[in-house]
């Protein structure tokens, strides 16, 4: 039978996973001795006894619908994007790299909701609680009814949550620094990350707790831990961007309280996130139209439209392979793209290096601004500028015809109310439009 090593308190009899000069309980010292005991001994030993009743089956038409009213977060567009706030008894998972801004957002939804009249724990794994005050101060989040404790044991926490007066809402900053006695391995790991996530879910869901989860990425920018985390909370939330930048954005996964797929722009400054109202034209910045090589793209994350610079560098080649970097977008695109434009325009990009980036640090997965690419691409290859108002969107396919994309009448009407012209897309019912990237070339390119 497998055995594994356990550390009691001599004084108090409690048991912890790794030795510690201090008893935690009881705060004795050089109290810990080490035991060996079976697997499953050491997890009826840490078992908590639980002060709720078992749950009652029943039928689902007689459940009661009441329900408490969510709850704002301080930022209304957050809200929005939520669905309707933050729900008591919902687990949302935040994920995002090392330093964007993911504690600092948290932080400021705390000291909101403390201000609002809630009772808010923040538990941090990761920060001391004088650097947590310290960032909170700049943040000006403090509050009275905003506690926090720094603790990487469960069993810290879990008696506060199952009391006779819970939080409103829990804030745990990360999930891969938590270590429950009931489970096996070092902190972060698989099983830890488990049984971490799913004791917190089930407190918090009975208790009526708001549970903020932080959650660690991988190097390819996936929630690092099992797939089965994403499964068990009812809202998944990426915050990305480059920290070199001061953009950062924010996407919703998974809602199970409101609408999928939608994206919020935050800017850093010095007092925290601040929110973009209209990042219509955010991703421009000071662009010069007079340039060749660049053309604007109405994009589309989420429900939200935005202009969007795409930039393209076609220059001769010295080596025997030509070059080909795209920034900002998959690079196979370009790859695709440029098959196309040698098919059917009968172009020779043999003897060039062709560079194509998304200006202002975004990352554009939307399949529309294929026909930018295309256009900023033929602009730099002919070193003339586009016309200083247009903007392009449209998926090119293998055949070089532009076909339509999702949004289409979204991104129409944000076009028109930026006033942009001339407006290049594809048909849209019985409106006109291109047909293929050739009579894009006639339009742009045609010569006298």
């Amino acid at each position: 039978m497998k055995t594994r090593e356990i550390y009691v308190c001599s004084a108090c009899g409690v048991s912890a996973p790794r030795w510690s000069g201090q008893c935690t309980k009881c705060g004795e010292w050089n109290t810990l001795e080490a035991r060996t005991v079976h697997k499953d001994q050491a997890r009826q030993r840490a078992a908590a006894p639980s002060s709720f009743a078992a749950p009652r089956i029943m039928p689902l038409q007689e459940v009661s619908e009441e329900r408490e009213e969510p709850f704002g977060t301080g930022m209304h567009q957050l809200d929005r994007i939520l669905g309707s706030g933050l729900v008591p008894g919902a687990a949302l998972l935040i994920g995002g790299e090392p330093g964007i801004g993911k504690s600092t957002l948290l932080l400021q939804v705390a000291g909101a909701v403390a201000r609002a009249g809630r009772q808010v724990l923040y538990l941090s794994g990761e920060e001391s609680l004088a650097q947590l005050k310290g960032r909170a101060e700049r943040l000006q989040a403090l509050s009275p009814a905003l506690t926090a404790v720094s603790t990487s044991r469960l069993d810290d926490v879990l008696p506060s949550l199952e009391g006779a007066s819970p939080p409103d809402l829990l804030i745990v900053d990360s999930v891969q620094t938590l270590t429950s006695v009931r489970a096996d391995g070092l902190p972060g790991s698989v099983s830890q990350v488990r049984a971490v996530a799913t004791e917190l879910i089930e407190v918090c869901k009975r208790s009526g707790v708001t549970l903020l989860l932080v959650g660690h990425v991988t190097k390819d920018g996936q929630l690092a831990g099992p797939k089965m985390l994403e499964h068990m909370v009812d809202t998944v939330i990426s915050l990305e961007g480059d920290r070199r930048q001061m953009f950062r954005m924010l996407r919703v996964f998974k809602n199970r309280f409101g609408p999928n797929q939608e994206l919020l722009v935050f800017e850093m400054a010095q007092g925290g996130m601040q929110i973009v109202d209209d990042p219509s034209t955010y991703f421009l910045g000071a662009r010069d139209p007079e340039l060749s090589g660049t053309a604007v793209v109405m994009a589309v994350d989420g429900q939200r439209p935005f202009a969007v610079e795409v930039q393209a560098l076609v220059s001769r080649s010295y080596l025997s392979i030509p070059r080909r970097t795209g920034l900002g977008f998959d690079v196979n695109r370009l790859h695709l793209l440029l098959a196309v434009l040698e098919k059917r325009l009968r172009l020779n990009f043999g003897q060039v290096d062709i560079y194509a980036k998304v200006g202002g640090g975004m990352r554009l997965q939307d399949p529309g601004m294929d026909l930018a690419l295309v256009a900023a691409i033929l602009s730099s290859f002919y070193d003339i500028p586009l016309p200083e108002r247009s903007v392009f969107w449209g998926e090119v396919d293998l055949n070089g015809q532009v076909r339509p994309v999702a949004g289409q009448d979204v991104r129409l009407s944000q076009a028109v109310r930026l006033g942009y012209t001339p407006l290049f897309h594809p048909r849209t019912g019985d409106k006109g439009g291109l047909d293929t990237i050739v009579s894009l070339q006639d339009a742009l390119f045609r010569r006298s």
